[in-house]
């Protein structure tokens, strides 16, 4: 099972989001910085009080939110742990950049280990302020 590692391309995943569309990350989320979490499930306090796709409407989300993705695919692709029963995703989240390339990868064999709003922000602000002008 790979690992993702900082600079690895995100693998081509297609997900199921909340309003029944079909969108294929990181193709879906090019051009600017992004998040990819997978999470354990709404049956989870720990992940409830990250995100889930009943929290969508609640808090306004504008961003693509996915559900129902197969956890043995997933595992394979990105190497997040799969609990074997009842099978589930443990939280595993993921920073790209505007390539799709991977910045930071986190992954959790339990229910702590979680990207930090604030620390993603703080990331994206510096990697913007410190990346190399482009060029014409």
């Amino acid at each position: 099972m790979p690992v993702l590692n900082p600079g690895d391309p995100f693998p081509q995943l297609t997900i199921r989001t909340t309003d029944e569309e079909s969108i294929t990350i990181p193709d879906a989320l090019a051009g600017g910085f992004a998040v990819v979490l997978f999470y354990r499930g709404s049956w989870c306090p720990y992940c409830n009080a990250q995100l889930t796709a009943a929290l969508v409407a609640r808090h306004h989300l504008t961003f693509p939110v996915g559900y129902g993705a197969d956890a043995a695919a997933v595992a394979a692709l990105t190497g997040a742990f799969v609990n074997p029963d009842p099978v589930y995703l443990q939280s595993t989240g993921f920073v790209l950049d505007p390539a799709g390339n991977v910045v930071v990868s986190v992954y959790s064999s339990g229910a702590i280990g979680r990207l930090v709003p604030e620390d993603v922000v703080g990331l994206v602000r510096y990697l913007r302020e410190h990346s190399a002008p482009a060029t014409a």
